[in-house]
């Protein structure tokens, strides 16, 4: 193009980061990897890396959570962008613009670390150490997009089998959103929303309770909830 000189702009790097979210023994975990080289060498931090020239952001997010973790052909893994984080000085080697993304798993298998990460580990979120670079407030953002999801749309079924209970359902809640539901309310707005989910037909499983086998449910059609499933207010009342 006419009179665009390249050279007038400082370079900088692209990367991706991935915060990626499951739900374990009722509690919502992260997956992290500790730094095997500076900067933040032996420090935890989302996985991630830089964006090679010949590729999508995407697909550098696919190739770094397998590089770095072992977790590739993943069944069943939501991949969402999350937003652009372009902060001066977010990284101390160059100008570093990282784009995020939020993945949601069920069934999450052990991750091995691998490439410049030493371990990759499924942590607790509320026992997160402090993460290196600004991958703190990644998490929390991802965290409260994914949050504001389960609000008004069917991302919960994201996180669970394709069979599962509405216990399992209240869990993913209860995990993410860090607050106690009342379980027939759930149950009662749950299966009153047209296409949220619908019976696994013949399906059943024993909860180790002395009752009846729970029954099973699947994904439904629906993309969106009408009514929203809203979360509970400050003054503690229940979804």
């Amino acid at each position: 193009m006419q009179g665009y000189d390249k050279h007038a702009y400082e370079l900088f790097a692209v990367t991706v980061d991935l915060a990626v979210l499951t739900v374990r023994e009722g509690a919502l975990h992260v997956l992290l990897v500790e730094r095997g080289q500076q900067p933040y060498a032996g420090r935890w931090a989302l996985p991630g890396g830089f964006l090679l020239p010949d590729e999508s952001a995407e697909t550098a997010a696919r190739r770094e959570l397998a590089e770095e973790t072992g977790l590739g052909d993943v069944t069943g893994l939501h991949l969402g962008q999350l937003r652009t984080y372009s902060e001066p000085g977010r990284d101390p080697r160059m100008r570093v613009v990282s784009v995020a993304f939020t993945a949601l798993l069920p069934d999450a298998p052990e991750p091995r670390g691998g490439g410049d990460a030493a371990q990759a580990r499924w942590l607790p979120y509320d026992a997160a150490p402090p993460l290196a670079f600004d991958h703190g407030l990644i998490l929390a953002d991802a965290r409260e997009r994914v949050g504001a999801q389960l609000e008004h749309t069917c991302a919960a079924t994201a996180f669970c089998p394709a069979a599962f209970t509405l216990g399992e359902l209240q869990q993913v809640y209860e995990a993410v959103w860090g607050s106690t539901l009342d379980r027939a309310n759930f149950r009662r707005k749950v299966l009153a929303t047209p296409g949220f989910v619908e019976p696994a037909a013949g399906a059943a499983r024993l909860t180790g309770g002395r009752g009846k086998p729970a029954a099973l449910y699947r994904a439904g059609g629906a993309t969106t909830l009408h009514p929203p499933l809203l979360r509970p207010s400050r003054e503690g009342r229940s979804a």
